[in-house]
């Protein structure tokens, strides 16, 4: 099958990239000519674990291409998939600008009927309005359709290899059959493929995603309660993870989510209903615990130095959102980056991907360590921001030996309390006894 994705971003590059692994003919079309002359290049330009070596074996065997000529790359495409940015506004509604603009310019280059899908995260009522946009230059039959993403960077590529589910919102027969032809690969061992209406569809990612933060949320008031009665929240997070109706996934306490997704997403169902006169009472209050979560830690290292940070240097492990990913969008690390030099104080950081780009954002007014140990040197506290696997089992012994001071501040709650203890540490986490 033919297949076109306009927007080579994360959803565009993994989207294109599998469904060319399945034997379709992928071309990817970005108006960016840098990022496109790079790809063309074999030069993958995000960092998903498993994605490099599918990229370059379909773009060596002739199955995806990467062009900046719209016209050219959905030339004889059965289905065009739309994976553009839909950033949050001022006023936190999903802005739509790009996806209707290619709507418009699409309709006058079909020339037979094809699906449209709309793989962005979009608000309810999207596609009606990609659909009167392609209508007003198009003169053959097409469909847009609904088929919202589920993949959790860092492991991407399982997650559209191998499903939960697909979700299609598709009401023409012609894209029904266009749709399960196209996802029956990735289905074999039995996950479902939904269909249903179109709006369904769209509320589909952002109820999915709404209820996942609300999840996470959750668990942190609770750890913050579990601070003030002497309660261990990893203990609570184990007793209640093993009931069946509640599950053990995303209980993990810390200071907040981040990410390209839950923020804007959650953002964007809470502004979609006030447009509907609906105040979503529980997306609010999400929204304002998880804004004071990322700023967790900066009471508790304030008041380890005496109420005053300035002329310290504080390390911070962990700048990407969450590990096996570069993407540092409303990463908690940049929050407290920004505190920490209001205050006064020297970062040290160290990440294993996201280091690149949080240099475009803060330059050289902080420090970027060549490993993790290197940003420990002359440092006065050591901040842990994100759950990298090597910052799991580190060197203890090194830690001691080039940080100033022996304490360190958990965001992600990494360590064992009696392992700390025996250590000898200080060591502050979320939701969990201080050891002094």
């Amino acid at each position: 099958m033919k297949i076109a994705v306009v927007g080579t971003g994360y959803v565009g590059l993994v989207t294109g990239t599998c469904f060319a692994e399945t034997g379709n003919h992928v071309k990817c079309v970005d108006i960016d000519e840098e990022k496109v002359k790079k790809l063309n290049n074999k030069q993958i330009t995000i960092y998903e674990p498993g994605l490099e070596a599918l990229f370059e074996r379909n773009i060596r065997q002739g199955r995806l291409e990467f062009t900046t000529s719209l016209k050219d790359g959905i030339k004889d495409a059965q289905i065009i998939f739309l994976a553009l940015p839909t950033p949050p506004g001022e006023d936190g509604s999903a802005d739509l600008q790009y996806v209707l603009k290619v709507a418009e310019d699409l309709g006058p280059m079909l020339k037979d009927f094809t699906v449209i899908v709309d793989k962005s995260t979009v608000p309810v009522g999207t596609a009606e309005k990609v659909t009167a946009k392609v209508k007003m230059g198009a003169e053959v039959d097409f469909e847009v359709v609904s088929n919202p993403e589920f993949l959790r960077e860092g492991v991407a590529v399982d997650d559209f290899m191998k499903p939960d589910r697909v979700v299609i919102g598709a009401e023409e027969p012609r894209s029904v059959k266009l749709m399960e032809k196209l996802y029956a690969p990735f289905v074999r061992q039995g996950n479902p493929i939904i269909f249903m209406d179109v709006r369904s569809a769209e509320l589909t990612k952002y109820a999915a995603n709404s209820f996942l933060a609300t999840k996470i949320t959750f668990m942190n008031e609770i750890a913050n309660l579990c601070e003030l009665m002497g309660a261990d929240v990893d203990k609570v997070r184990k007793g209640i993870g093993t009931d069946s109706r509640i599950g053990n996934r995303f209980l993990f306490a810390g200071i907040g989510y981040g990410g390209s997704c839950f923020p804007k997403d959650v953002q964007a169902l809470a502004k979609s209903s006030n447009e509907v006169n609906y105040n979503f009472r529980i997306l609010n209050s999400v929204m304002d615990v998880n804004q004071h979560q990322k700023q967790k830690l900066i009471n508790p290292l304030k008041e380890y130095f005496g109420g005053d940070l300035s002329g310290k240097t504080i390390a911070i492990w962990g700048l990407a959102f969450k590990p096996y990913t570069d993407d540092i969008r409303e990463a908690p690390a940049l929050e407290n980056i920004q505190i920490l030099l209001n205050e006064g104080a020297k970062v040290k950081a160290y990440d294993p991907e996201a280091m690149d780009n949080v240099k475009g954002i803060f330059g050289e007014s902080i420090y970027f360590a060549k490993d993790q140990y290197d940003a420990l040197k002359d440092a006065d506290a050591l901040m842990i921001m994100t759950e990298w696997p090597i910052f799991r089992t580190p060197e203890f012994e090194k830690i001691t030996s080039v940080l100033k001071n022996k304490v360190i501040f958990d965001g992600r709650n990494l360590y064992d309390i009696d392992q700390m203890v025996e250590l000898g540490f200080e060591y502050h986490s979320v939701g969990r006894r201080i050891i002094k």
